[in-house]
């Protein structure tokens, strides 16, 4: 089957991957010049399946009231341009209800776990070569953190997601960089979980992709989709390119497209802040940085080792625009690398990035038929995007090549949002 693709970010890239290693002939139409150019670019890199879970969780709408008046906030709003986002914010927190939020959980925690199977075969099977670590800590400093944590730790035992919580010292064992002067009461730790550099497994799996044929065309923006028996995209530069079936991995600006179609998704950007710097060259250095990943729960702010570099990731903007970059968030990030690993990096060498993530108010991103002939959907993975990628990517795969999924896609369906899921 001839199957166009429309962007090539993590999801698009491992999407393309997957319909090509089944024998379909595809051809990715991305925007910019490369593949993981926009939100796939300087992620956090984490691979954690026990820790995806919807953003709409019960008590999350207090929590986010309750950060708009703090200096180190993890939710922001990105000024009046926040209220276009309105209707999404009212969706989302609809969305914040037990009988919602349990089955999305289920949903994205099973699709994450598949997820990290298929990317370690991958990884394996065509013998991947991309900056990677076990392990994923999440740091409590205080009693009260701890005691805040239950929750999360119920659900990890009831999802049989393996983890140990360990005291302050023991952390510091497993992380024997983490600067002894910042209070560390206990954290989490996930030995199977971890890091990858992202924009690096997205170019080795379109080299992967290309062997077996997968055409990829840059600087090409779709302007325009025609659904049908035969669909079509318009390139804005006019030229028209026909398939036997389209999908949208674009992101954000699937939104335009998929209205044009009559197809209109609840995609909204939550913008992210992330910074990386190399380590500094010193005899010892190395042993001052993280050795893999690590969140610091109290500004949900993940740490990451990639190869000589660290990268701290974290925020959710809502509202706002691509091309500011908001100080007070960029301050967090800093604040959390000097709290835990002060003197590692050099700052005066650290790069700053703002991605938009794409997130569905109620969290799992939908995967299969746009309801559109011929147009199909991969979109909506959020701030997990990574961490969802590889699974999400078989899964359409599999749904377009008439074959039964392998995992359960009840709530990954357009049903859900149109009240019938």
């Amino acid at each position: 089957m001839r199957v166009a693709l429309v962007g090539a970010g993590i999801v698009g890239v491992t999407t393309a991957y997957e319909l090509a290693a089944l024998g379909h002939e595809v051809t990715v139409f991305e925007r910019r010049g490369s593949v993981a150019a926009e939100a796939s670019f300087a992620n956090a890199g984490v691979v954690a399946p026990g820790y995806v879970t919807p953003w709409a969780a019960p008590g999350m709408s207090i929590k986010v009231l309750r950060h708009l008046f703090a200096r180190h906030a993890a939710v922001r709003f990105g000024g009046a341009s926040a209220l276009a986002q309105l209707p999404w914010m009212w969706r989302w927190w609809r969305a914040c209800r037990p009988a919602a939020y349990g089955p999305n959980r289920a949903a994205m925690h099973r699709l994450a776990s598949f997820s990290r199977e298929r990317m370690l075969e991958l990884t394996r099977s065509l013998r991947l070569d991309y900056e990677q670590m076990p392990g994923w800590t999440v740091l409590l400093r205080d009693e009260r953190e701890l005691r805040g944590a239950q929750a999360g730790l119920a659900l990890l035992r009831e999802l049989g997601v393996a983890h140990d919580v360990v005291d302050g010292t023991r952390a510091r064992q497993l992380e024997p960089g983490l600067n002894p002067e910042t209070p560390l009461h206990a954290a989490i730790h996930l030995a199977q979980d971890g890091v990858g550099n992202c924009r690096q497994f997205a170019h080795l799996l379109k080299a992967e992709a290309q062997r077996l044929g997968a055409v990829f065309r840059f600087d090409a923006s779709v302007r325009s989709l025609a659904p049908g028996t035969r669909p079509a995209l318009q390139l804005v530069e006019g030229s028209i390119h026909e398939a036997e079936a389209i999908v949208i991995c674009a992101g954000v600006q699937a939104n335009a497209l998929l209205a044009g179609i009559g197809c209109r998704l609840p995609l909204a950007p939550v913008y992210g802040y992330s910074i990386t710097a190399p380590l500094r060259h010193m005899e010892g250095a190395a042993h001052h940085a993280p050795r893999a990943a690590l969140m610091d729960e109290r500004y949900k702010v993940a740490i990451s080792r990639l190869g000589m570099r660290v990268r701290v990731s974290g925020s959710a903007e809502i509202g706002g625009t691509l091309e500011h970059k908001n100080p007070a968030a960029l301050r967090t990030l800093y604040k959390v690398l000097d709290d835990w690993f002060p003197g590692a990096v050099l700052v005066r060498e650290a790069q700053a990035w703002k991605g938009a993530r794409p997130m569905l108010p109620d969290g799992p991103p939908v995967l299969g038929e746009s309801g559109a002939p011929g147009i199909w959907l991969n979109l909506g993975h959020g701030s997990s995007g990574w961490a969802l990628a590889c699974g999400s990517a078989r899964v359409l795969a599999e749904r377009l090549s008439g074959r039964a999924a392998p995992i359960d896609t009840g709530r990954l369906t357009l049903a859900r949002l149109r009240g019938e899921g």
